[in-house]
């Protein structure tokens, strides 16, 4: 499995980097989590550099997208080189969520028709304006689309991609790993109050990793 961190430059540390710590609880062999960058080094707003770990190619073909935010969110939006590589993305196949301003992306994309979304509140007015009805609230999906909005939400995208790829028992392992000591249970039943309405049946969860793993099987 492949998830890919969308990751552009003036990225929000928060959004990328806790998401990438999350997801990689999942401690097995098949397992890869990468942050995917257009140019071989990103800066973040606050001038952290990172390196590329996969292309956005690359992020298009993966079993799961976290379209990440950042302070540069509209120019991505403006560029046609990003924006065409982007059009690949495909929920049909992938898990497709964004964090924060990554909504505009998904909306800029036409992923987000009739689906409502949540937000940072910067980018509140600009996702309206795409046409896109923002919720109050921190996550919410559909299907196989997801967003979250502010940036201490974003491990709810981990945990929403861990149980429909790994399960739940595993997404709450990665969740009690990294909650704060003293915390740890009421931190996980917060997550699972906020994921639950969202996430399908376990029988449905199942027969969505198998059909991705048959996908992917050479």
């Amino acid at each position: 499995m492949h998830i890919a961190i969308l990751t552009f430059d003036g990225y929000n540390e928060l959004d990328s980097l806790i998401a990438l710590g999350v997801l990689n609880r999942v401690k097995t062999d098949d397992w890869r989590v990468t942050i995917a960058t257009p140019s071989p080094k990103v800066t973040s707003m606050n001038g952290v550099v990172i390196e590329q770990m996969s292309t956005l190619e690359e992020a298009c073909d993966a079993d799961a997208v976290i379209v990440g935010s950042g302070v540069a969110t509209r120019e991505v939006v403006e560029d046609p080189a990003i924006m065409n590589i982007l059009r690949r993305l495909d929920p049909s196949r992938q898990l497709i969520a964004a964090q924060c301003s990554g909504a505009l992306v998904l909306a800029k994309l036409g992923l987000l028709d009739d689906v409502p979304a949540c937000t940072d509140l910067t980018t509140k007015p600009w996702v309206i304006a795409a046409g896109v009805e923002v919720l109050n609230q921190p996550f919410y999906a559909k299907d196989n689309l997801a967003t979250a909005g502010g940036c201490l939400a974003s491990h709810y995208l981990a945990a929403w991609i861990i149980t429909r790829l790994q399960g739940k028992n595993a997404a709450e392992g990665a969740l009690h790993y990294v909650a704060p000591v003293g915390e740890k249970q009421e931190y996980v039943d917060r997550a699972w109050r906020n994921l639950d309405p969202y996430l399908p049946t376990p029988a449905l969860t199942h027969v969505w990793s198998a059909r991705r793993w048959a996908c992917s099987a050479p």
